[in-house]
């Protein structure tokens, strides 16, 4: 092997052993004073705890229309018989959409509002394309939830993202309780990368989507992580939003209350920090789930 054609992996997983390594990346790319919708103060909170949260993101007219439109789509049979949906395996109920501003125009025009994209750009400091977006639906009654993990150890070690360069968005169309199987995350754990163990299987993606398993954190690291950080739980009205950066400690339970729980959730990455081959897995996953389109949100 030539030099040219070895690269570094920052961040090791999927190994032996799991291993954690001092994040590498800064947290916020932009230049002291770049002008965007977030103020100083709160970008330095961010810097500082991996996430930030804005009461009303989107009008409650807003919340209608986009509620009507999960709607719709998840009542289409044809929306539902497409791979890019996801099927709870015990009710049988769609529990997410995958790849939804490509499905809907109104779902388009979210992710182009400056008020969501123009965020993503002052916190990655560049411009910015989707590396996954979709629509989350956890009805009530026994919508399973997901358990604790970093979205950039998956998408480094099966999607390629080489670098921490990339963050979410929640935006809820439902009001988020206490009790309906919320986000929580650590907060200060983005500072940490931990490198889990095991290999990754062939076609994970298809299992994971329903129920993490490769790139799930032992018991003992996520009882250091909960000792050093604590836990947030995320509550709010139908329009709030919270941001997080790719490497938060997160995970949410299970929804055994009559209440949804739905929301938008939008991956962007920045452009300079575009997909190669995985770093932990035999081929990428499929481009609905890390897209290998990188064109800027414009």
């Amino acid at each position: 092997m030539t030099t040219a054609a070895v690269r570094t992996d920052l961040y090791p997983t999927r190994g032996v052993n799991e291993v954690t390594t001092p994040r590498q990346d800064p947290v916020v790319w932009s230049a002291p004073g770049a002008p965007g919708p977030i103020a100083p103060s709160v970008l330095m909170e961010f810097e500082r705890d991996g996430f930030l949260t804005v009461d009303e993101l989107i009008s409650q007219d807003e919340v209608g229309l986009y509620r009507a439109e999960l709607d719709r789509l998840i009542a289409d049979p044809a929306v539902r018989a497409d791979e890019r949906s996801i099927i709870e395996p015990k009710s049988q109920d769609v529990r997410s959409v995958f790849e939804v501003h490509r499905l809907s125009e109104i779902f388009a025009s979210l992710v182009r509002d400056e008020r969501v994209v123009g965020r993503a750009r002052q916190i990655l400091g560049s411009d910015v394309y989707v590396h996954q977006s979709r629509i989350n639906v956890k009805p009530g009654f026994g919508a399973s939830g997901f358990y604790w993990h970093s979205d950039f150890e998956t998408w480094h070690a099966e999607d390629g993202l080489p670098n921490m360069r990339t963050v979410s968005v929640s935006i809820a169309l439902t009001e988020n309780r206490d009790t309906n199987g919320g986000l929580m995350i650590m907060p200060g754990s983005h500072k940490t990368f931990l490198g889990c163990a095991g290999e990754t299987p062939q076609d994970n993606y298809k299992k994971s989507l329903q129920m993490q398993d490769a790139g799930t954190p032992s018991d003992a690291a996520l009882t250091r992580f909960a000792d050093r950080h604590g836990i947030r739980l995320f509550t709010g009205r139908a329009g709030s939003a919270t941001w997080f950066d790719c490497n938060c400690m997160h995970g949410s339970g299970d929804n055994i209350t009559p209440y949804p729980r739905s929301n938008v959730f939008i991956v962007f990455n920045s452009v300079e920090n575009a997909a190669v081959k995985p770093f932990a897995a035999p081929v990428p996953r499929p481009s609905f789930i890390g897209a290998r389109d990188f064109t800027p949100v414009r």
